[in-house]
């Protein structure tokens, strides 16, 4: 009785089989089971047509043979590479292909699934063979390098299939683009963190600054001469700050800071629907009074267009 190969190229021998050869044939064996678990190749991916890949049986190095395969070569179109229909295993595949193409990793024949592989992203694709016409390949993309150096948690199901990854010195999330989306900062020996909490019905999502110290403020940094917005949906957006403990309202801290420049409150100049330019709940005197850091005029130069926006206090 001969020897059989497997669809990835291992001898399965017979009984008796292979006299005096039978430890060499054993140990090409196990090179081909160390490619298929944990083995790097390169692919030239043809621009003329599929490039098909195959096995040799009972030799290494056959490509399909190996769990990670980067796709090489410069591409004026898309192109698909192939593999046969009985072929089963999973593989991680790297598009590091030239002129922005889509590597397609599809069976050779049949209407099943194939694996659409973006230039410049990396995918892990199962090989299922579950059908002897139609067999069928699965994948799943990632923004980046299917993982980094910093073994993150992160929940499934994202809308746009990205991942986590490195962006130089920082780590975050790429969008179905592949363009930044959401980047992480560090700071050595950070106690303090933000903490985002979702809410039931009639509540509001919540967005905190938790962490080992009592007290901690939440920043807002914009970049530049930017803003920070406080947006509505079809009505104009208000600040509402609520009272806890007799503590509230708007601080304005005093940072060092360039000489002549001073600290504004800016509300909207244009014509909106009728509301309160400046609601403040308790406040005494007349002319210009002050509470606490901020200072407000009872008779405010006007223009007759009312302001929809309040800050509202208590």
């Amino acid at each position: 009785m001969a020897s059989t190969y497997t669809p990835l190229g291992i001898e399965l021998q017979a009984t008796g089989e292979n006299a005096g050869t039978w430890g060499t044939k054993t140990n090409t064996n196990l090179q081909i089971i160390e490619q298929v678990a944990g083995g790097f190749t390169q692919q030239a991916v043809s621009d003329s047509g599929d490039t098909t890949l195959s096995v040799s049986d009972g030799s290494t190095g056959a490509t399909l043979s190996h769990r990670v395969i980067e796709f090489t070569g410069t591409l004026t179109g898309a192109r698909n590479v192939t593999i046969p229909l009985d072929v089963q295993n999973f593989y991680i595949l790297k598009n590091a292909t030239s002129g922005s193409q889509v590597v397609t990793f599809k069976y050779a024949t049949g209407t099943g699934t194939s694996a659409a592989v973006p230039n410049g992203k990396t995918v892990i694709a199962y090989a299922k063979a579950d059908d002897g016409t139609n067999p069928n390949i699965t994948m799943q993309e990632f923004g980046g390098d299917v993982v980094d150096d910093t073994s993150p948690q992160l929940g499934g199901n994202l809308d746009t299939n990205s991942f986590m990854i490195d962006f130089d010195d920082a780590h975050g999330i790429r969008d179905e683009n592949g363009a930044e989306q959401l980047i992480f900062e560090t700071t050595g020996s950070a106690v303090n963190h933000i903490d985002i909490t979702n809410a039931a019905t009639g509540a509001g999502a919540q967005i905190g600054a938790v962490g080992d110290d009592s007290n901690l403020n939440l920043r807002l940094r914009p970049k530049g001469t930017g803003l920070v917005e406080a947006m509505g949906a079809t009505n104009p957006g208000s600040i509402q700050l609520n009272c806890e403990a007799n503590s509230h309202g708007i601080k304005l801290t005093s940072p060092a800071h360039s000489a002549g420049q001073s600290y504004e409150i800016k509300f909207p100049t244009s014509n909106i629907t009728a509301g309160t330019f400046l609601k403040v709940d308790s406040i005494t005197g007349s002319g210009t009074t002050a509470v606490g850091q901020l200072t407000f005029d009872s008779s405010p130069a006007t223009t007759g267009k009312a302001i929809a926006m309040a800050i509202v206090f208590g």
